[in-house]
């Protein structure tokens, strides 16, 4: 974690008064089964993308309370003395299953599940939730403007205007995670290796009497990164003569101009004109300035010669929607080694959950190898296989299908296994690459940005049954 403090008590209130109730109704040891899943996917898209899971082992892996939690708490006056001294003593027990980062994951499917005793597995909600819940949405939103870019590499420049410094760091991770090719985020770079990115201010430029002074000290300082601002007074009359002057004199490496500002289109395709014309096609074209995914599609719709894209704020705050909404609840209890299914029922029929233990299973084409739909299965069930499978519709009694001529992946992992961590997280390059290859494997009809292709997550016939069930007999 980047964040120096204790996090334990990063938790919404009631967590604790809830604990506090648990443990005064003698419930400590009583064992719950608690799903986070999702509803929808931000900004209406074909999928979203699994990140934040490291963090969340690394809370769960370090959960404590200090003297000073204990005796804030204490001071409230409204706790147990004997609930105090439970948490002074503190261990995390719980047993927990999740997707890996990385993963393409679709509404209500249990992405991490936490087994254990009712006070700890409550407890953790709150952090869970956070740390999920923000890295999934910057992950998938890089995603859209990844693809966008047909190919070009997108740099994450959004530091300065993220929601807070953790936002940034963790914001550039997820960003990597999701596809881009680097940050601006130096911190990132340090601590989790995603390749810091970078090129001048306008102040830069400002500080010499003129552009091409400031070009040509910057690419002796740094040939072989020498991408110059050349938008600090007009771009097609000083700012890219200026730099072909420069790259004549000095013949550094590796070459570009950055535009910041006016019409991307127009300045790009006259800016190529005239570097070509100069004998610079290897000089490269670099944009920044307010994009997103429907920009960086337009742009190049319209023919703007563009090697590569710097995305700012619209990436590390999810402009367009900028909340994940992940929920935490809970899915069954154990009593005496027997498993009580629960469920949530409501008039809205997508608050409706989907009871018991619970796991994933992604259905793929033998043929092609691409993914045909998600099954969200009772844990205790086998693997689908054979020559048909019947899967049924969460929500609707009559709706059903019929799979065939596929294999099955289980999406999910164990975590922890009575509060030891039996998992290790993949290296950041890992968890790119693995991303990408599970994105190569669903169908682009579900990749659009508008009305993406709906990609099927079903239930097995046991659960599915068992929720009908569950719902009729509490109406």
């Amino acid at each position: 974690m980047i964040e120096k403090l204790n996090l334990t008590m990063l938790t919404d209130f009631y967590e604790i008064t809830m604990a506090n109730g648990y443990f005064e109704a003698g419930m400590t040891d009583d064992i719950a089964y608690f799903d986070m899943f999702f509803r929808r996917i931000p900004d209406d898209g074909g999928y979203a993308i699994m990140a934040g899971l490291e963090q969340v082992i690394e809370y769960l892996d370090s959960l404590e309370f200090t003297d000073k939690d204990i005796e804030y708490l204490r001071g409230k006056g409204i706790f147990d003395d004997r609930f105090l001294e439970y948490l002074k003593n503190f261990e995390f027990t719980c047993d927990v299953w999740a997707v890996p980062e990385g993963t393409p994951i679709f509404p209500y499917e249990p992405v991490i599940t936490v087994r254990g005793p009712v006070m700890q597995a409550q407890f953790v909600e709150t952090m869970i939730l956070l740390l999920v819940n923000h890295q999934s949405l910057i992950a998938t939103k890089a995603s859209r403007i990844v693809r966008a870019a047909q190919g070009r590499p997108i740099m994450e420049f959004g530091t300065r205007r993220s929601h807070s410094t953790t936002a940034a760091v963790y914001g550039a991770r997820a960003s990597y995670i999701g596809g881009c090719a680097g940050t601006a985020c130096t911190i990132a770079d340090e601590e989790f290796g995603t390749p810091a990115l970078g090129t001048m201010a306008h102040s830069w430029v400002q500080m010499f009497d003129n552009e091409y002074e400031a070009f040509k000290t910057y690419t002796k300082i740094y040939p072989t990164n020498a991408t110059l601002l050349v938008d600090t007074y007009n771009v097609l009359k000083s700012g890219v003569p200026a730099a072909i002057k420069v790259f004549k004199e000095l013949d550094p490496p590796n070459k570009g101009i950055r535009i910041d500002s006016g019409d991307i289109a127009y300045l790009t395709k006259n800016a190529r004109k005239m570097l070509d014309e100069a004998g610079l096609e290897d000089c490269k074209i670099v944009i920044s300035n307010s994009l997103d995914e429907y920009i960086i599609r337009d742009v190049l719709l319209e023919g703007a010669c563009i090697d590569s894209f710097g995305v700012g704020e619209r990436l590390i705050t999810a402009k367009s929607e900028p909340v994940f909404g992940g929920v935490y609840k809970l899915a069954a209890l154990e009593k005496d080694g027997v498993m009580i299914p629960k469920i949530k029922i409501s008039e809205n029929i997508e608050k409706i959950t989907n009871p018991g233990f619970k796991t994933i299973w992604r259905l793929f084409d033998k043929d092609t190898n691409r993914a045909l739909c998600d099954i969200i299965a009772l844990d205790e069930e086998p693997a689908p296989s054979g020559d048909q499978y019947e899967i049924f519709d969460p929500n609707a009694v009559w709706k059903r299908k019929t799979i065939t001529n596929f294999y099955a992946k289980n999406l999910r992992s164990q975590i922890f296994k009575g509060g030891k961590k039996v998992y290790e997280s993949p290296a950041i390059d890992e968890i790119k690459k693995y991303c990408r290859e599970q994105l190569d494997l669903m169908w682009d009809e579900m990749k659009r940005f508008e009305n993406p292709q709906t990609y099927y997550v079903d239930l097995s016939q046991k659960l599915w049954q068992l929720k009908q069930d569950m719902i009729a007999g509490n109406k």
